[in-house]
């Protein structure tokens, strides 16, 4: 039967144009655990299912989506699944555990394949090629908001107005080129609001990586012409800048400036570096994105490259999960379908084989994207040399990921035996909490498998209860653990999802690590695995931590076993996380006025209260007659103000 309009999944851009004639079907079947049952509830919807376009969703038992896939033709694609005989061990398993079905009809088959990736990445199914790099990718961005643009780093939703140049690889990347673009450019960095308050030259006026316009040194015509250079060598004239730049140079010389000149020099110098620090020759190129992938014992390692302009913005390793027998074609096309889901395809995408859906990818992100896209293969020149280069970068880093695997595996193999686990444990949970004298305290949770670190999954835990005393940390990590678990308890019962700990690891004593056996008591969870770990009678001291069992043992290692330093990674990283947390947490409280509680008053009104009265407390004692009087502010918003505080 059709499903809510709500659980209709909403495609972004041009792939969002399904019209009326786009229908639902959930068709339900039985609940035994057997490949009969599955093949029944398949054959239930063929009869109602359309020879058109669309995605489908195999369900299990529980309605958890266990595959999403794409199809020309939904009747013919489905029918597949029960010729049984004709299907790999891996798709076998699938169809034996599905019970039910959902299935979406598109217009055109380029719309399926985006809202298939776009509900891969919602759902994650198991027997889907799943990309599990969940970070961001970073922007710059030059705004157009202000008369003088500022230029700074970005993530996250393009809202605001400016131009987007990205992606970056990695924020090293994005950073390392920021940096050469303000010795170039000399353009601002700082916010609108310290830029209108200056009123002398901050320190990067002095180191020559920025042009003071927010104290005339410059005026706005000079300015927007840095803009327009910078514009220009972002999209990949950088020639034409150089040229410019070293015109400009001699002509300063001959006039005998030669201040500016020397100006002009080191700009010309950060150009330089620029364009000599390439990793890889990408002239002739334009936007482009390289990929190359290789395969070894069932793993997976895919290399990308970002050209943007010609020059290289960097480059990525990802290592796609997926199962043994899935074939190569498949894994790479499933990537990049879910890679242009976050990310903004560029004209030209150039693959180190050839994708039998190639044309349909192309038009799919054509649309996604709003222009042309071109797939191709190189077979010869200076761009298969760029393949060349990538399908080895994608060789070693696979080769490196396989030995790190294999280390930590055995690793993970001693972990279990030191704790004595029924196995080497998949998660591992890892709690500390951050304050100071009391305040601004937070708990974090990080999280770690065989793949290493998780850092999609950390969390952060602000204590808010009003019954944890402040500083207590026995009562802090009761609060975070009795938040952490009764939430998975509720969502989790059967623990199959894969969120729960196989080994919890906090930072603490004996003291700690009884106060959260306590907790999980009361919540009726007694089989999860904890360990205190101490910093032993010399604190400070590497290698003498000491591990509290819940039975009362304590263990000590040797201060060269792999696995005390495996243990205090853990513990180092979620020290990391705790105090970047709590830092960030503290600088906010720093920035904030008690006047930010009063509804309706935003910043322009605070500025105003504030510069006239001096400080929030004189703003709260202040009367009605006042209030009223300060430049800016109306009647109607003193008396609001004055109630907020005096009305009670």
């Amino acid at each position: 039967m059709p499903p809510s309009k709500a659980d209709r999944p909403d495609l972004p851009n041009a792939a969002s144009r399904f019209n009326e004639e786009k229908q639902t079907y959930t068709v339900r079947g039985s609940e035994q655990p057997d490949l009969e049952a599955g093949v029944a509830a398949i054959r239930n919807v063929l009869n109602t299912l359309p020879a058109r376009p669309g995605v489908y969703r195999m369900l299990d038992a529980r309605g958890d989506v266990l595959y999403v896939g794409k199809a020309r033709a939904l009747k013919n694609r489905v029918t597949n699944y029960v010729q049984v005989n004709r299907l790999p061990k891996r798709l076998q398993r699938m169809v034996a555990q599905t019970r039910d079905m959902t299935i979406v009809t598109t217009n055109n088959e380029a719309e399926a394949l985006l809202l298939e990736a776009q509900l891969i990445k919602r759902y994650r199914p198991a027997y889907n090629v799943l990309l599990r790099d969940d970070k961001s990718f970073p922007f710059i961005l030059l705004r157009a908001d202000h008369d003088f643009p500022r230029i700074q780093k970005h993530r996250g939703a393009r809202r605001a107005k400016g131009n987007y140049y990205g992606p970056f690889a990695s924020a090293g990347s994005v950073n390392n080129t920021l940096n050469a673009l303000q010795k170039l450019f000399l353009l601002r960095s700082c916010t609108d609001s310290f830029f209108n308050n200056r009123d002398r030259p901050c320190l990067l006026y002095q180191i020559k990586r920025c042009s003071a316009p927010c104290v005339g040194r410059i005026d706005a015509a000079g300015y927007a012409e840095l803009v327009s250079d910078a514009k220009d060598f972002l999209a990949g004239k950088s020639t034409s800048v150089q040229e410019k730049l070293g015109a400009q140079m001699e002509a300063a010389a001959e006039n005998l400036d030669f201040e500016h000149a020397a100006i002009l020099r080191d700009r010309l110098k950060a150009l330089t570096f620029i364009q000599g620090s390439q990793a890889i020759n990408a002239e002739g190129v334009g936007d482009a994105d390289i990929f190359a992938m290789a395969m070894k014992e069932g793993a997976t390692g895919i290399q990308a490259f970002f050209i943007r302009g010609g020059q290289n913005w960097g480059h990525r390793s990802f290592f796609p999960r997926h199962a043994g027998d899935v074939p190569e074609e498949e894994v790479l096309q499933s990537f990049l379908t879910q890679f242009y889901e976050e990310v903004p395809p560029p004209r030209t995408l150039l693959l180190d084989r050839i994708l039998s859906d190639g044309d349909l990818l192309a038009e799919a992100l054509g649309e996604r994207a709003g222009h042309k896209v071109a797939i191709s293969v190189p077979q010869r020149g200076s761009r298969r040399k760029l393949i060349d280069q990538a399908t080895r970068n994608a060789v070693e880093a696979l080769d490196r990921r396989l030995a790190e695997s294999t280390t930590q595996a055995k690793l993970l193999r001693e972990v279990a035996d030191l704790f004595e686990l029924d196995g080497p444990p998949d998660r591992i949970e890892v709690y500390d909490n951050s304050h100071i004298q009391g305040t601004n305290a937070l708990g974090a949770m990080v999280v770690a498998g065989p793949e290493g670190f998780r850092k999609g999954q950390y969390r952060k835990f602000n204590i808010k209860r009003k019954e944890t005393e402040p500083g207590d940390d026995y009562a802090m990590m009761r609060e975070v653990f009795e938040r952490r678990f009764a939430r998975a308890q509720a969502e989790d019962p059967d623990r199959d999802r894969g969120d729960w700990p196989d080994l919890v690891l906090i930072d603490g004593g004996r003291g700690q690590l009884n106060a959260v056996m306590g907790v999980l008591e009361e919540i009726g969870i007694e089989d999860v695995n904890l360990v205190g770990v101490a910093k032993g009678p010399h604190h400070g001291r590497e290698g003498r931590e000491i591990f509290h069992l819940m039975d009362g043992r304590e263990l000590t290692l040797p201060v060269n076993s792999p696995v005390l330093f495996y243990l205090q990674r853990l513990r180092d990283e979620v020290h990391r996380f705790a105090i970047g947390a709590h830092r960030q947490k503290r600088a906010k409280a720093m920035g904030a006025s008690p006047l930010d509680e009063v509804p309706g008053i935003g910043p322009a009104r605070k500025k105003a209260l504030l510069m006239h009265f001096g400080t929030a407390r004189a703003v709260r004692n202040a009367s009605l007659d006042d209030l009223q009087r300060a430049p800016g502010v109306s009647k109607g918003v003193a008396q609001q103000v004055y109630d907020f505080y005096h009305a009670r």
